[in-house]
């Protein structure tokens, strides 16, 4: 049965994060899809990975039998991250914009899962074109054409990381406009978040059934 990896970042809890939110309507569905399949679920803000570490780092590029006691101990909580990857039939990433960028805890899962050679920028790699929906939720819009179009950074930066260093087929997701039902200044936009809010619901429990099709076919 198929095996969905479902990653979240949010430091918000269920109920008050809308990437959170989105990510389970689009999970809701594909369980919909897959009645016997497997959901493994990463709460990054509840349980961190490591930060990348030298031992961890030059292990991926040493022969195992070399590896020194911390090399062996840190390559075997990476390798468990990359072998999450690799046996995921579809990626799930919830992706809040915090300071223009991705909450450190997902970054720090991206440097464990990226190994040149294995997980990227190689031929036959085992998860290319693993299809990974990326739920980018932010507090403004930094859609093409507002004055804030400059500091997108998380589409720019998921999209070169997932989509050209590990060959997935990543799709976006981006409800905006979070902030406004909690600043006082952006009240006048809460209508205009609350339906990208319900458009994002809509648009992830689609896409999961169009990629739970695609892996039926």
């Amino acid at each position: 049965m198929a095996t969905l990896l479902h990653i979240d970042s949010s430091v918000s809890p269920d109920g008050t994060s809308v990437s959170r939110a989105v990510a389970n309507a689009f999970r809701a569905a594909w369980e919909e899809q897959h009645p016997g399949g497997t959901v493994v679920h990463r709460d990054l803000a509840a349980h961190p990975v490591p930060h990348i570490t030298a031992d961890a780092h030059s292990a991926g590029f040493a022969a195992p039998d070399t590896h020194t006691p911390g090399q062996a101990e840190a390559f075997a909580a990476r390798l468990k991250l990359i072998e999450e990857l690799e046996n995921a039939d579809a990626i799930l990433i919830g992706a809040p914009m915090y300071n223009f960028s991705i909450p450190s805890t997902l970054k720090a899962w991206l440097d464990n899962v990226v190994l040149v050679g294995r997980t990227a920028m190689a031929e036959n790699l085992k998860a290319k074109g693993t299809p990974v929906t990326v739920v980018a939720s932010r507090g403004g819009s930094y859609a093409p054409g507002t004055p804030r179009a400059g500091f997108e950074y998380v589409q720019n930066y998921l999209g070169a990381v997932l989509g050209d260093m590990l060959a997935l087929d990543v799709e976006f997701i981006v409800p905006e406009l979070t902030m406004a039902p909690h600043n006082p200044a952006m009240s006048d936009l809460v209508p205009l978040f609350e339906a990208s809010r319900s458009k994002a619901l809509d648009e992830a429990a689609a896409h999961a059934k169009k990629v739970a099709a695609r892996l039926a076919a």
